[in-house]
């Protein structure tokens, strides 16, 4: 993230509001393939979540669609 990646926390918009990463963008994994065009593939892409689960769903779709670089951090506290 400090060289240009994005930081993606992928859990619910309430889950967020409680607390998240400085500079995380909230996409819900639900809705994550919907809301694509919002990131750039090109740019390395981190994702987080609560405990790890949702974020390694995150993780392979990403992958799936061709992203280039992904990273999964799993629980958003690590950051």
């Amino acid at each position: 993230v400090k060289g240009g990646g994005i930081l993606v926390d992928v859990r619910s918009p309430a889950e967020f509001a409680s607390g998240h990463a400085p500079g995380a963008v909230n996409i819900p994994v639900q809705v994550l393939e919907q809301r694509l065009s919002e990131l750039d593939p090109k740019r390395a892409t981190v994702v987080c979540c609560a405990s790890g689960g949702r974020s390694s769903s995150a993780r392979r779709l990403l992958d799936s669609k061709g992203f280039a670089q992904v990273v999964d951090i799993g629980p958003w506290n690590r950051f």
